[in-house]
């Protein structure tokens, strides 16, 4: 965590404080956190109010012992933003953008991750002007459109800026009792935008997502599976009310299958220019929550039957979407299993979530014409893709990887033992 975003104040200024009490909230790139307070005292200034954002080691507030302790002129200890500092261009001074700044040792330091690249720089601006109305005429000649029934947008203004004036209107066209239809256009100019901070989750979504996509080599394995047992399996389960998603059985095929082919279940390290053998197989689950995605880890997950997964993953979403996370319940993993089937896709490719070296995209499924025993009968079928590194997964590897999932989830027996 290089910074976070204070979410609320649970005491104002000037109110005492005893040591235990709920302070504030700061909401990090994947949770809300309550900060309790260590000792009693006064909390005498806010430096960051609502809403606004500190890096690690910025103060916050000032606290104090005594209600009447005077704090005119003292300077809160720790780190600050870097103020902006002027730079030379061409003989010239130009000053230069204000950036944060974290305190030595703050920034992140995972496994998988290189520096940021330089971007092109673009620059957005707001278009000016009026928007130009749909039929440009003048009061007079509407007036007189309206009272003989004439269609303004037959005719072409002879005005300034091809207004339509009354003179034009012997040109002018009766209107139909049939025709396309017409809606007023809208107000707003084109091009028109509104301008949305990113929020501490996206902001870390975006540096993860860029550097994986640019610093990993990526390589896709696409399957399609036969997903008839799958769906049968499923719906036995359900008579016995046992509940349990199509994506419990993923997890628990790719748990199975990591066991088989381990070198799937690793990563990389890019400081050290080595590959990573996770020992233990713990697989992520990409949840959808409010601004952003998280993924929430099953731990041990090929010691686990698709029971025990069912019950873990629906705990931890739903706790997931609250915000309420632990952080070694998110962080880490060996391998990743994103799913958007929910939403009727056919399928998609993931981006890997380093340092890990794979992650399986699962799509919907499907009904399709199967060919069985030389007739065509009907079927269910879903796509899955896996994502792996290149660096340590090759396309072989991949290969053997995916046709072990496909085996699992075509016999879905074998992930009921």
């Amino acid at each position: 965590m290089e910074e976070g975003t204070i979410a609320k104040w649970h005491k104002k200024e000037g109110d005492k404080v005893e040591s235990g009490d709920v302070l504030v909230e700061v909401a990090t790139d994947k949770a809300t956190v309550e900060y309790n307070a260590l000792d009693e005292g006064y909390l005498r200034k806010i430096l960051v109010p609502d809403g606004g954002a500190a890096v690690v080691n910025q103060p916050i507030a000032v606290f104090t012992e005594k209600a009447d302790e005077k704090i005119e002129g003292y300077k809160p200890e720790g780190e600050a933003p870097a103020k902006a500092e002027p730079k030379e261009v061409s003989g010239k001074k130009e000053e230069a953008p204000a950036t944060s700044k974290a305190p030595a040792g703050a920034a992140m330091q995972q496994p998988g991750f290189a520096p940021e690249p330089p971007l092109e720089k673009y620059e957005f601006q707001f278009p000016t002007g009026e928007p130009m109305s749909r039929v440009p005429a003048s009061p007079l000649a509407k007036k007189m459109a309206k009272e003989k029934g004439l269609d303004l947008t037959t005719v072409k203004g002879t005005g300034p800026r091809g207004r339509i004036t009354s003179k034009d209107l012997n040109l002018a066209q009766p209107d139909q009792a049939v025709s396309f239809g017409k809606r007023e256009m809208p107000t707003a100019q084109p091009g028109a935008y509104e301008e949305m901070a990113l929020t501490p989750m996206r902001k870390v979504i975006a540096q993860r997502l860029q550097q994986a996509k640019t610093f990993i080599p990526h390589i896709y394995v696409r399957q399609e599976i036969d997903a008839g047992a799958l769906f049968e399996a499923r719906e036995q389960l359900k008579n016995g009310n046992l509940k349990v998603s199509f994506n419990d059985f993923v997890i628990r095929a790719c748990a199975l299958a990591l066991r088989e082919h381990p070198n799937s279940n690793s990563g990389f390290d890019s400081t050290n220019q080595s590959i990573i053998l996770f020992k233990t197989i713990d697989i992520a689950v990409a949840v959808s929550v409010e601004g952003g995605l998280i993924t929430p880890i099953v731990r041990h997950a090929d010691y686990k039957n698709i029971g025990e997964i069912a019950a873990e993953v629906k705990e931890l979403a739903t706790r997931a979407r609250m915000g309420k996370l632990k952080p070694e319940e998110y962080k880490g993993g060996s391998f990743t299993v994103s799913n958007m089937g929910m939403y009727g896709v056919t399928d998609f490719c993931a981006i890997i979530n380093p340092p890990q070296s794979c992650i399986l995209a699962i799509g919907g499924i499907e009904d399709c014409a199967q060919v069985k025993n030389g007739i065509v009968v009907p079927g269910k079928r879903m796509n899955v893709i896996l994502s792996a590194d290149h660096r340590v997964v090759d396309g072989a590897e991949a290969a053997k990887f995916i046709k072990t999932v496909q085996k699992y989830l075509e016999n879905p027996s074998l992930l009921l033992i």
